[in-house]
């Protein structure tokens, strides 16, 4: 399975069949994780085996039932932490989807179990992510138009697109979508760049939801079409 297939296939699971992860499946999400940490300056964690933090009243209320794999992600603070959460979280994410597991990002539905991470000093914890095999492979929601998150026009190229068709199938909290992209006018010999911009939200987590969508954005869009104002 290609990213961009990944990307159609990935919808958010909140049921998932009490069966621990392969040690394949493990080992390769522990390498990516590796990679990821080093790119993304991040400190994400694997926790295997361990119901509880999805069994309180919150997750109740986020419908969630057999996880016991998660992913905490966790960072030094800093400004940009949310959106780097967001972007290399995805990166995860869209990986999990080519091996054959099913994840979904969560934002409040999890009880935080003591012992079962290590948060360094100055760190802090973005969100968790559910992993494992899904009892379903989840299903669609309603999306925005293409015209409602970005100044595409009939002389707009096809990349710039595929970009925001892409960007549209990102997960956000509660399918929020708070998030824009603009192509800027081309500057003589530069390539073309391109605006990623998050709206205000009661909601909260437009920021880590941009990281996301950013991420999608390249995939859709190739990188070597544009550079990120």
């Amino acid at each position: 399975m290609t990213l961009q297939e990944a990307i159609t296939a990935r919808h958010s699971v909140r049921a998932y069949k009490e069966q621990p992860l392969t040690d394949a499946d493990a080992q390769a999400l522990e390498e990516k994780i590796a990679e990821l940490n080093r790119e993304g300056r991040l400190h994400i964690q694997l926790i295997r085996n361990e119901p509880k933090a999805f069994l309180g009243p919150f997750a109740r209320y986020g419908k969630f039932r057999g996880v016991s794999n998660y992913l905490v992600m966790i960072g030094e603070k800093a400004d940009d932490l949310d959106e780097r959460i967001g972007y290399y979280g995805e990166q995860l994410v869209l990986f999990a989807q080519t091996i054959g597991l099913n994840t979904c990002w969560v934002g409040l539905s999890y009880t935080k179990i003591p012992g079962t991470y290590e948060l360094g000093e100055n760190e802090k914890i973005g969100c968790y992510i559910a992993i494992g095999y899904g009892d379903t492979q989840g299903v669609s929601h309603k999306i925005k138009r293409i015209d409602q998150v970005s100044n595409i026009s009939d002389d707009s190229p096809e990349w710039f697109r595929r970009g925001v068709e892409a960007a549209l199938l990102a997960p956000t909290a509660i399918n929020q979508q708070k998030f824009s992209f603009e192509l800027l006018p081309a500057e003589d010999g530069q390539p073309a760049r391109v605006l990623a911009k998050r709206h205000f939200s009661m909601v909260g987590y437009t920021q880590m939801d941009l990281g996301i969508a950013r991420y999608h954005f390249e995939i859709g869009a190739g990188k070597e079409n544009f550079q990120w104002a």
